[in-house]
């Protein structure tokens, strides 16, 4: 079985996700399939065969996330030792060697990554490059632009 590194906070969200498909879309769509039955012939009710469609994309959803969250190594960084070291889930300062431009990036897994709130996934180039460098390392990351230089400011258990 294939592990599934996780923070925290990902771990939850995937947790309300499940509890909204199974608690609210499950039942709205049962309802919906049993008002689209009693409208007559199944074979041309497209009511039907879409509230389906759906019940069967909902269903392959919650177990995929009952199988994540099964197979989750959940990483609660703040209770880890603050090392200097990048580790999955903490949150890392970063600044382009070149041009001193900095960004802030936390590294999760991949089903919480989310480049618009800085959440990158612990397998993006950026991520891969980062992992077991401390704070004040130099390193290089190969971008489809070519290799960029980045310079570790600060990494934060937050």
């Amino acid at each position: 079985m294939t592990k599934y590194p996780m923070t925290v906070q990902g771990a939850k969200a995937l947790e309300e996700e499940h509890a909204h498909l199974t608690k609210v879309e499950r039942p709205r769509l049962s309802q919906a399939i049993g008002e689209a039955r009693e409208l007559g012939d199944l074979k041309e009710n497209a009511e039907y065969h879409a509230a389906r469609e759906e019940q069967g994309m909902v269903e392959a959803r919650v177990r995929d996330i009952e199988g994540r969250l099964q197979n989750a190594v959940i990483i609660d960084v703040t209770t880890i030792p603050h090392t200097g070291k990048v580790i999955f889930g903490t949150t890392v300062e970063i600044a382009n060697v070149e041009t001193d431009e900095s960004v802030t990036y936390q590294i999760v897994g991949e089903d919480e990554a989310d480049i618009k709130l800085g959440k990158i996934s612990v397998g993006s180039p950026i991520a891969r490059a980062l992992i077991a460098k401390e704070e004040g390392d130099v390193v290089a990351v190969k971008t489809p632009g070519g290799v960029i230089e980045y310079e570790i400011v600060e990494v934060r258990h937050v």
